[in-house]
């Protein structure tokens, strides 16, 4: 989940198409009535929507504008740290680096562990991955290995390998014909546009007759609604290509040897380093994404607004590879992130197995019993996880949670109505508990960049910056209560919506949740105030 990687299979079929302990308060907001959005949304409101007001803007925003201008102006709050458990984080961002964590227990750079946590020199945190980028799933580690786990769990994780390595074979020549038509279109139309880079306004706005650009506008339609840049999406085209062709070297090579580690060894754990962007800053594209959507300073002319920038210290845990993260990584990461002091710890990340899922159990209940809030992304598969395995989760049976401090997010996308649920969300009655916005969300990379990106991975950040304001606002409220309120207090949608994509089906919005609702600042805000002894 970490990365918005699209694998060969979904590029197939896109490009195929051319030829890639509370009680409920009632909310305020109803938008049962509400007029859809006929109006085509601008780029500076697609540039915050997420911060907009479902009434006043018909965009299904968390009204976090509203909330600062009404609820905020003249209040203090106390600092926050959050936790980003991830691909790493740019620290050195222009947008970033004033709300960066520093351990005032540790002397930089003397080589000696003076805090005595059994990490040297963390200054801003802990790289679990040391110089790691790259990584297998977790069913092709356990193929490789069936002492990981039980022999039904091994047997279906081998035969998820047998088909990989009989579609890589044919994958390949898929993805060079998706390389050629992808910069074949591009050349076409930069052509056309007499410019190298065109947005997909332009693309849309294409009447023409000619047989090559109206080609060329079908397949960049295509590729532009993935949210990256061309470039961008050529690179990860030519990485899917790369990984079609060379897979049966990756499933057979063990990426973890450089840690000099013993993975099946929670107590081992004197590992890593203190190099919280990684080895390559490229590579910690994600993480600073997401540490963007909570942190970036808000109205300072750079790039997006964060949700809680005015009052929160980014914490960097790095255990999310460019594949499966080791339960290992995150569950050390999440006691390490604890341990010093967040208050909400984010995590972007997910897996369909889990060898040693009770290391990370007992990290979440860790975190429960130091009062920390971990909100998680649902994934991006268009998959009921009330059925299907979607790690880590707070119900070993799917049913029942065994922790009151973990709450699940969905992804919505910008358009109030039938479409509003991200197409790509994960969804659940039982384990998913409420939606926030992860299409097209605008927020840092590395290099002092801006991107758009999307994903759950994007809406679990947006609702773990309420969380964050919440706790910075009303620090009396337990990590239990933050959670209830995200729910409760969220905007109800009573309309039946797109599930799953266009082969998907309609469901009540209500029903994929467990809450039924959007996460909305101003209502969380408001009902924090009730709920607090302040």
């Amino acid at each position: 989940m970490k990365r918005v990687r699209l694998s060969y299979l979904s590029l197939v079929v896109a490009l195929a198409l051319t030829g890639c302990g509370t009680s409920k308060v009632v909310t305020t907001y109803n938008v049962d009535k509400l007029p859809l959005k006929n109006a085509k949304i601008s780029d500076e409101q697609l540039k915050r929507w997420s911060h907009l007001d479902i009434l006043t803007d018909t965009i299904p925003g968390m009204s976090v504008d509203k909330a600062y201008a009404e609820l905020l102006k003249d209040k203090k709050g106390v600092k926050v740290i959050v936790g980003i458990v991830d691909s790493g984080v740019d620290i050195e961002h222009e947008d970033l680096k004033a709300h960066v964590w520093t351990n005032a227990k540790e002397i930089p750079g003397n080589g000696i562990d003076d805090d005595k946590n059994g990490y040297i020199d963390d200054i801003h945190g802990w790289n679990f991955l040391g110089d790691i980028t790259k990584e297998r799933l977790e069913y092709e580690r356990i193929a490789m290995d069936k002492t990981l786990t039980d022999d039904a769990t091994y047997q279906k994780a081998k035969a998820m390998v047998d088909k990989k390595l009989n579609e890589s074979g044919q994958g390949k020549a898929r993805m060079q014909d998706m390389l050629i038509q992808t910069t074949a279109s591009d050349d076409v139309l930069k052509k056309h546009f007499g410019k190298s880079v065109y947005t997909v306004e332009e693309v849309n706005a294409i009447n023409s007759t000619d047989p090559a650009i109206a080609k060329a506008q079908k397949v960049m339609k295509q590729v532009l609604s993935y949210g990256l840049p061309v470039e961008d999406l050529k690179k990860e085209i030519q990485k899917e290509l790369n990984e079609a062709s060379n897979y049966d070297a990756h499933i057979n090579k063990n990426y973890r040897t450089v840690l000099g580690d013993n993975p099946k060894d929670i107590n081992d754990k004197k590992y890593g380093n203190n190099n919280v962007i990684g080895p390559d800053k490229k590579e910690a594209l994600h993480g600073t994404h997401v540490a963007g959507i909570v942190a970036q300073a808000r109205y300072n002319n750079l790039g997006g607004d964060g949700v809680a920038s005015n009052n929160v210290e980014i914490l960097t845990v790095r255990a999310v590879p460019d594949g499966d993260e080791y339960d290992k990584d995150i569950a050390l990461g999440i006691r390490y992130a604890v341990d010093n002091g967040a208050k909400v710890i984010n995590g972007s990340f997910g897996k369909a197995f889990s060898p040693q899922k009770q290391w990370v159990y007992d990290a979440i209940k860790y975190a429960e019993e130091k009062d920390v809030l971990i909100v998680h992304a649902a994934g991006n598969d268009a998959k009921d996880i009330d059925v299907e395995d979607n790690f880590p989760n707070d119900s070993d049976d799917k049913k029942t949670e065994f922790a009151s401090n973990l709450i699940t997010i969905g992804a919505l996308n910008f358009e109030y109505g039938t479409n509003v649920v991200a197409n790509f969300s994960n969804f659940g009655a039982l384990n998913v508990d409420v939606f926030a916005p992860g299409v097209k969300i605008y927020a840092t990379t590395p290099n002092n960049e801006y991107q758009y990106l999307q994903g759950t991975s994007m809406a679990s950040p947006n609702a773990a910056g309420v969380a964050a304001l919440i706790r910075s606002y009303y620090p009396d409220l337990s990590a239990k209560q933050v959670k209830q309120i995200l729910m409760d207090s969220g905007t109800a949608i009573n309309t039946t919506v797109q599930v799953g994509g266009p082969k998907g089906d309609k469901k009540p919005f209500s029903s994929l949740s467990k809450s039924g609702r959007i996460v909305n600042a101003y209502t969380a805000l408001q009902m924090a105030a009730k709920m607090s002894k302040k």
